[in-house]
Order: C-alpha cells, then structure tokens, then sequence
C-alpha cells in the first residue's frame, strides 16, 4: 500500500471514529444500577393569584407580591370588578381559567366570598387561603354573616353613592368615610398611608352583602385562614367560626386590623407558602 493511501485510510478512519463519538454524545444514558436514569427535574412552584375586597385594589397585596416573587412564586394579583358577587366571581374563574399549573388562590375581605365561588369545578385550584376574610357557605349572604356575631364597625362607617346602571335602574356604591376609615380598616397602619388609602378607594356595590353564594369552594378545597384579631370590619370571632366550618389550618395575629397582609406581609406571605407546600 503506497503511502498516499495508507494516510488516507487514517483520515477515514479518524473522520468515522469522530462520528461515533458524536453519536454517542447524543444517545441517552443508560439507566444507573443505583436506581436508575435521572430524570428528576425541579418542581413547579403553583401560581398565586390574589384577590383583593372591597375599598381597596390589588396594590394592597405589594408587601406580599414582593416576598413571594423573592422565594420564586409565580404572582398574579387580578383588579376584583367590586360589582357584585355573580359579576366578581365570573371574571376571577376566567382568570384562573387563563393559568396554567398548580394554584393557590388567596382572598382578602369580599375577596374571600368570591374566590369561594370562582374557585368551584376549577381543578387547577390546590388552595385556598383566607386573610380577614369572608368564607360563605352555599346559599348564605354576606348581609347575614356580618351581623353574626358582634364587633363589626362598618355599617356605620359606610357612606353610600348612588349610581346609574345601564339598563336604567339605580345601584348604590359603598365607601368608607373619610373620617372613619383608619379605625375601621386599617388601625395599625400610619395615618400617612391610610389617608392615601382612603383617596383612593374602590367602593364595591352594595348588592355583594344581598348576593347569594351558589358554590362553597371549601368543602373539596383544602384552606388555611388568617385571623386579624382586631379587626374592625369583619369580626374575629366571625373569621373564627368560618375558618372552624371549613376545616382551615388557622393562625391568628393578634393585634392585627382588617389589612392583616399590609401590616403583617410576612406571616401572611409564610401562610401562603405554607399552602404552597402543601400542594406538592
């Protein structure tokens, strides 16, 4: 063999033996005798939305926002219309209808109602937990509950707007008085931040307290619950009996007014993670 061809044959033989490496670099592994192929991949942190009440808007939750994006949780945090709960609880399910994966659904206030109803059939939802909030069994109204049991100061601190429905008829919005909404909503926050709460308030329909609640989300959901033990609004005792009923893992803060998630984010974010585990 002349030399010409015999270094050719080298070349080929080179050139083949790279291929088969190549080759092999993408073949899977074999699986391992310690228990075989690693196929372990990281779990999926569950999505939370989070549902704001009535007088208030999502920013109410930015405490929480920032400390469950921090520990790498997924966070919507949706404009609750405030129009009634039919209304409310329709458009919160076609959110959660948008996400994918594992959900734990969060209420604040009225937003705990609707998120008993949104939250009906969606199997997506994993759990829900409830800060200050109303927690509705099938066929009750809020207008019922609220009078349950004594200490809420609300009614007298409402002050309610009239207002044109577009089939002609007359709604009635509920705010708060200026003059009474740190003491009834938000005590143990600084006057600084309530009057800038106060400005910007979102009334809610005064129909959410004659609404019937048509599903109970609860009784198939597991739920933990956040009673705010000066509350002023929603009486503690009424959060009590509620997360009782539902079979809530419960904590209680006390001192804490009705925006429990504004002046304690971090027991109410440690709540929701502790839902979150739970899922997995």
């Amino acid at each position: 063999m002349t030399t010409q061809r015999k270094t050719r044959r080298r070349l080929l033989i080179g050139a083949g033996g790279a291929g088969i490496l190549a080759a092999a670099l993408l073949i899977p592994a074999a699986p391992s005798a310690f228990g075989g192929e690693d196929t372990a991949t990281p779990a999926v942190k569950p999505t939370v939305v989070l549902v704001h009440g009535g007088f208030a808007d999502a920013s109410n939750w930015n405490g929480v926002i920032g400390r469950l994006q921090g520990k790498g949780y997924p966070v919507i945090a949706p404009a609750n219309p405030l129009r009634g709960l039919p209304t409310d609880s329709a458009y919160i399910a076609s959110v959660l209808k948008s996400v994918q994966g594992p959900i734990v659904l969060v209420g604040h206030s009225y937003g705990g109602a609707v998120i008993t109803n949104a939250a009906a059939g969606n199997p997506n939802v994993k759990a829900l937990v409830y800060v200050a909030a109303f927690v509705p069994d099938k066929g009750e109204k809020l207008g019922e509950l609220i009078a349950k049991y004594p200490g809420s100061e609300i009614q007298a601190a409402l002050n309610p707007v009239p207002y044109p429905n577009a089939d002609g008829s007359t709604g009635t919005d509920l705010y708060l008085k200026a003059d009474k909404f740190r003491s009834v909503f938000a005590a143990d926050l600084p006057t600084s931040t309530t009057r800038v709460m106060q400005a910007g308030q979102r009334p809610f329909s005064a129909s959410s307290f004659e609404d019937v609640t048509q599903e109970a989300a609860w009784r198939t959901i597991p739920s933990w619950g956040i009673v705010a033990g000066a509350d002023k609004a929603i009486p503690p005792a009424l959060e009590r009996f509620e997360y009782k009923r539902a079979g809530s893992s419960t904590i209680e803060i006390p001192g804490a007014s009705h925006v429990a998630m504004i002046s304690h984010p971090g027991a109410t974010t440690d709540l929701i993670v502790k839902a979150a585990q739970a899922t997995d």
